[in-house]
């Protein structure tokens, strides 16, 4: 039993415009220090960002009007980091934050649900959300009728409550608020989006799901603010294998569209 949601639903939008924000601050630093929290919807858009680099104001708008649309208002706030959490880091990457981090292998379900999802968004790249319960198929899909969607999938139900328009003048959109969507089984105490390479939501995130697809096995692991190792490896690699992950996916806000399945 699996859910997907596409690129366009509010949430993913919100995910996507933090990690758009955190690609901004990588042009300017290799490894800047940087948290984006989103709130998006009915035509406003906060955004709250804690970093060592300053954004643009106008390339932060033009960032969430690329992503979202033209006319929503942009409120957005910046902020330094807290000193002391600046100071963890001061003399090497070390790990930025406490957590705990389970990593489990994809399964056929989630796999196909992923592809599917996918598949719909090719051609109707609007709001969506999917379900895959064994053979159980629901296809909720903005912007489309049922005969459009049909064909393709006769023995699913689909928008069974008839046509809708969805995206952020239906419902709000918010940070990490569809990890179950970007991580299948996998657990973490934090979030995947909006963050830089040092905080081990990112970074130990992407290792322990890695390692579970390379062994087959799930990965638990744990770490408190300042660790200098974790899974018995120095955590500055942990984030160099999360930096080549993310580059391998186009970016932060590439990695945001669909998580990690």
């Amino acid at each position: 039993m699996f859910e997907k949601v596409n690129p366009s639903h509010p949430d993913k939008v919100a995910d996507r415009i933090a990690g758009a924000l955190v690609d901004m601050a990588y042009a300017v630093e290799r490894d800047p220090k940087i948290a984006v929290e989103v709130l998006i919807g009915h035509g406003v858009c906060h955004i709250i960002a804690e970093t060592s680099v300053r954004l643009n104001s106008d390339d932060v708008a033009f960032a969430v009007h690329r992503i979202a649309g033209i006319g929503i208002k942009v409120d957005y706030v910046e902020v330094p980091q807290d000193e002391h959490l600046s100071n963890n880091q001061a003399v090497s990457i070390r790990c930025g934050d406490n957590g705990i981090f389970k990593g489990m292998p994809t399964t056929d379900e989630q796999r196909k649900l992923s592809e599917i999802a996918r598949d719909i968004y090719k051609s109707h790249p609007h709001d969506g959300k999917y379900v895959l319960d064994g053979e159980k198929l629901v296809i909720c899909q903005s912007n489309t009728k049922e005969s459009q969607l049909n064909w393709m999938y006769p023995n699913a139900t689909i928008n069974p409550l008839g046509y809708w328009t969805g995206g952020t003048d239906v419902d709000t959109g918010a940070t990490n608020r569809k990890l179950g969507s970007d991580m299948g089984d996998s657990v973490t105490g934090g979030g995947l989006h909006g963050k830089d390479l040092s905080k081990a939501d990112v970074s130990i995130n992407i290792y322990a799901y890695l390692k579970a697809q390379e062994t087959g096995k799930p990965i638990e692991l744990s770490c408190a603010i300042g660790d200098q190792f974790v899974d018995g490896r120095p955590y500055c690699e942990l984030v160099e294998i999360a930096r080549e992950y993310i580059k391998s996916v186009g970016g932060f806000e590439r990695f945001a569209e669909w998580g990690l399945i």
